[in-house]
């Protein structure tokens, strides 16, 4: 007999997972600010890290400030009707109740695929979206599971975690593009095999690092979906609505028109792959659609 999953114990268990895969993108961070250091002078790599610690800050928090905006913006979704959209109201009020949380702002996409993505800095400035799709070939139960779901990344506040991800990933990425550009414009004499392999080093560093940093992000960003799952069972208290909602997901075929009409920045806050990627890798926004079906069968 296969072992049960309890959901709680899949939410804590990503929750630290994901605080480790955090606490990999800052020793990043520390290494190539340690290399950089090494090869420059320390005294302007402090000017340095203010500075991008400063830029990265005002640009991530302008975007964390209006992430629901620019998320509703970029699909062209509009707000829900109350009669048109009954069931959909519905489900996110049933939802907000059983979750504790501020009722959401509800809106609707223009789109055949079963899609669905939650936005907002806090719980009291929240969005969920859902397709025209979604609602139209989700029943009752699977509905309440999407929503559940979506309801997850709320109370999980991952806009917000995603968003500190971003600031580190921002500053790795300023200061490895100054020290690249810094070789370029330097007129100092750089002498011995010493300072020639720390050089290399940190060339290697700059280049290598942002990437390393972005792959850690994806993974944090694959391993949130699983805490919302997780979370949307929680509280539905009703595996197979979500379960059943995923199989549609990744039995339905659509046209390629459909599949590219996302932007790809906002493609990992839906609950799935909105271009339909069918090789799932360290690359992939979304865990395996099967692998997902998996732990909701063994909760």
């Amino acid at each position: 007999m296969a072992e049960r999953l309890h959901f709680e114990d899949q939410i804590t268990k990503n929750k630290i997972k994901s605080l480790i895969l955090i606490g990999v993108i800052f020793i990043i961070f520390l290494i190539i600010g340690y290399v950089v250091a090494k090869v420059i002078n320390p005294s302007y790599f402090f000017i340095i890290m203010i500075f991008s610690i400063i830029f990265s800050l005002f640009y991530v928090l302008i975007s964390y400030y209006n992430a629901d905006k620019i998320a509703l913006a970029s699909v062209n979704a509009k707000p829900a009707s109350r009669t048109e959209h009954r069931a959909f109201y519905h489900a996110v009020e049933n939802m907000s109740i059983s979750s504790g949380l501020p009722m959401p702002r509800v809106y609707v996409m223009e789109s055949e695929q079963i899609n669905a993505f939650a936005s907002g800095r806090d719980p009291k400035n929240s969005v969920i979206c859902f397709t025209t799709g979604a609602l139209r070939k989700l029943n009752k139960h699977e509905l309440e599971g999407v929503v559940a779901h979506e309801m997850g990344h709320i109370l999980n506040y991952d806009i917000r975690f995603m968003t500190l991800t971003a600031v580190l990933i921002g500053m790795i990425s300023i200061i490895a593009e100054i020290f690249l550009r810094s070789l370029w414009f330097s007129n100092s004499e750089r002498e011995g095999k010493g300072q020639a392999i720390l050089i290399i080093i940190g060339i290697l560093f700059a280049i290598l690092a942002p990437i390393a940093a972005q792959l850690v992000s994806l993974a944090i960003s694959r391993k949130r979906e699983f805490g919302a799952d997780a979370t949307g069972v929680k509280l539905t208290r009703y595996t197979p609505g979500l379960r059943s909602a995923l199989e549609k997901i990744k039995s339905e075929h659509l046209g390629e028109k459909d599949k590219h009409r996302y932007p790809k920045a906002v493609a990992p806050l839906f609950i799935s792959d909105p271009f339909k990627k069918k090789i799932k890798n360290i690359f992939s926004t979304h865990p395996d659609i099967d692998e997902r079906i998996k732990r909701l069968n063994a909760m």
